[in-house]
């Protein structure tokens, strides 16, 4: 049993790729074959044509920050010595938005429009999570 004191995604059939993705260190998405069209949150339909005949297509891990907050209250205990930390919503190449955290900016400015790429942070055997950090132009 992990002691991993922060909360941890629920993962269920429809996201259940997109973690084993992350613990591959791979971001994947689910992709409609019927339209070809990636999205995101994973469901069991794509939301676009609804045709329930999806893949998971490996992403590029890049993208674009689209928005920001940088959060200064531990609204969990386990987030106490991270404050303030950054949260974004990243725009992938492919199109899909993925809401994560960004890592190893300290108290640097953040912009709309910075381009991010993925890295993945193992916090057990069973769970990895992904983040982005900002590209080397």
């Amino acid at each position: 049993m992990s002691t991993y004191p922060k909360p941890r995604p629920r993962i269920g059939p429809d996201n259940a790729p997109f973690w084993q993705g992350c613990r591959e260190r791979r971001l994947l998405l689910p992709t409609c074959r019927a339209c070809g069209k990636p999205h995101l949150p994973p469901g069991p339909v794509c939301p676009f044509c609804f045709a329930d005949d999806l893949a998971w297509q490996p992403a590029s891990g890049r993208g674009r920050i689209s928005t920001w907050t940088r959060v200064h209250k531990a609204w969990f205990p386990a987030f106490k010595d991270e404050t303030p930390y950054g949260v974004v919503q990243i725009e992938l190449d492919e199109g899909p938005r993925l809401t994560s955290r960004l890592v190893g900016i300290g108290d640097a400015p953040i912009a709309i429009g910075q381009r991010v790429e993925v890295v993945f942070t193992d916090v057990d055997d069973e769970l990895t999570l992904h983040g982005f950090r900002i590209a080397e132009v």
